[in-house]
């Protein structure tokens, strides 16, 4: 197994440390611990995404036309690959009509990163994991630049929803030459978004990283808020919070971190879209071309298929 490594994990227990004094846990932390990466796993196979995974599956069935410009050679680098299994159902049949597929999954979790690897391999793709943070533009372009285009780039799992929508495409886009193909996927705004972050899975993932450390659901709560993004119309954020109910306190990296009843933390978010808005963020905000759009039966997520 070959991984490259732009972000080591001296580097991640520093920030989380600094995170956690300034109350404010970012996306990243949420698939470092194993408790976190275990209940992203179950979150991801949540039957409530079984929509976007038959989105991944007919994106499969439209790949080879998508491609057939690149010649024998597909590479493929994903952004945010977690485990990889939407990659490895897009480059199933590229590998069965021959062609030479390279894969190299993006992740800032050592566990999920090799998971991906290691399912990979065992599909005999060539693979080189890059253990990156993709909410750094510099970390975006280094993955990038692991090959030559044309590139095929993939993003699934609601990615860029988990950060600014509006930064990381932008950052996205600028990696993009002539010739590349993006396939990215984008959960659709629904009212009931803030009901469905109440189910078992989307409650455990979220509390996993303070799980982690030592808090429990009896030292406080972590609450959904669901709030539209006024920079555009059609972009809404569900925020997550954790309210402190009694003191308690932490062990980070080997130090002790004090919560005083009361204190609050931001947490991680994800971003939902009314379809024109997805549309909006990929043409016109990030100057891609949208060349196919594929929606989910029950209108819940789309995935859709770019150029330059």
């Amino acid at each position: 197994m070959k991984i490259e490594i732009l972000l080591t994990e001296t580097e991640i227990a520093q920030e989380f440390s600094e995170s956690m004094e300034a109350r404010d846990i970012p996306e990243k932390f949420f698939y470092w611990f194993p408790l976190s990466a275990q209940a992203w796993l179950a979150l991801a196979r949540d039957p409530a995404n079984e929509g976007l995974r038959q989105c991944w599956q007919a994106v499969a069935e439209k790949i080879e036309p998508l491609v057939q410009h690149f010649g024998g050679s597909v590479p493929a680098i994903s952004f945010g690959a977690g485990d990889g299994v939407s990659d490895r159902v897009v480059l199933a049949p590229l590998q069965k009509s021959n062609r030479e597929v390279k894969y190299f999954p993006v992740d800032a979790s050592q566990a999920l990163l090799e998971g991906a690897c290691a399912a990979a391999e065992d599909q005999e793709i060539e693979t080189l994991g890059i253990k990156a943070d993709i909410s750094s533009p510099v970390h975006l372009v280094l993955a990038s630049d692991a090959s030559e285009s044309p590139r095929l780039f993939l993003v699934a799992g609601n990615t860029i929803g988990s950060f600014d929508p509006l930064e990381e495409i932008r950052h996205m886009a600028q990696c993009m030459h002539e010739g590349d193909r993006l396939i990215i996927d984008g959960a659709i705004y629904d009212q009931k978004a803030a009901d469905g972050a109440k189910s078992p899975a989307m409650q455990q993932f979220a509390f996993a990283p303070l799980a982690s450390i030592g808090i429990t659901k009896e030292d406080g709560e972590v609450s959904f808020e669901l709030r539209r993004d006024e920079r555009h119309e059609g972009l809404y954020q569900l925020a997550r919070r954790f309210r402190a109910d009694r003191d308690s306190h932490a062990t980070v990296s080997g130090h002790e971190i004090v919560i005083e009843r009361g204190e609050r933390f931001s947490m991680n978010f994800s971003y939902e879209y009314t379809r024109p808005a997805f549309r909006w963020l990929l043409e016109k905000h990030g100057g891609l071309k949208v060349l196919d759009e594929i929606p989910s039966a029950d209108g819940r997520f789309v995935v859709a298929v770019c150029s330059r």
